[in-house]
């Protein structure tokens, strides 16, 4: 849903771009930084499962958003320095599912919901990002629409943390990490199909 909203972020972000291009960091730089920060992530929210630990979904938390806002760059940055290749493409998307699997795994891991949950939300998460980069090897282009896209995964996710840090208490059986699980795990899923059937209608 968010990506309908790219060009806007791409016109306020402007002045973060040419920092970073002032300041000298190439786009394969802050592709590996936001990965790095996504891995943290992870680890933090896995370490945060135990009632006692939950102090770590802020650092969650942060590392995560820095996470976004790098990875939101990369892209433009080589675009502004004319760097823009197959090759950044290709790492970008590799790392991009790896910190997918970094964080998701470490909610799943963490505790917050039952590991099949955590399997189905990890599947459908993978199978969305398939479907928009498949769109493109059968020769239509990337698409990116459907009902929750990545940006919107990582809109959600960001403020289901901060809230179960607020409130950790279980709502009907789950913590509210959990609950976001089910809602990748649904939506995932239902996104990937949408996405594939755009795809198929579209193919001569």
């Amino acid at each position: 849903m968010l990506e309908a909203y790219r060009g806007e972020f791409e016109r306020i972000s402007e002045p973060l771009v040419n920092l970073l291009v002032r300041v000298g960091l190439t786009p394969n730089m802050l592709s590996l930084t936001s990965f790095i920060l996504a891995a943290a992530s992870g680890i933090l929210f896995y370490l945060s499962g135990s009632p006692d630990s939950l102090r770590f979904l802020l650092f969650a938390a942060i590392c995560m958003a820095l996470s976004s806002l790098l990875d939101a760059m990369d892209g433009a940055v080589a675009r502004r320095i004319g760097e823009a290749g197959r090759k950044g493409d290709l790492l970008d998307h590799v790392l991009d599912r790896y910190a997918d699997l970094f964080i998701l795994c470490g909610i799943s891991f963490g505790g917050f919901a039952p590991a099949w949950i955590g399997v189905l939300a990890i599947t459908g998460v993978l199978l969305t990002s398939y479907m928009g980069t498949q769109a493109q090897a059968v020769g239509i282009g990337r698409y990116y629409g459907g009902i929750l896209g990545r940006a919107d995964r990582l809109i959600l996710l960001l403020g289901s943390t901060i809230a179960n840090r607020v409130y950790p208490a279980a709502v009907y059986g789950l913590p509210i990490l959990g609950w976001v699980l089910v809602i990748f795990a649904i939506t995932g899923h239902l996104t990937a199909i949408q996405r594939f059937i755009f795809i198929w209608r579209r193919i001569e």
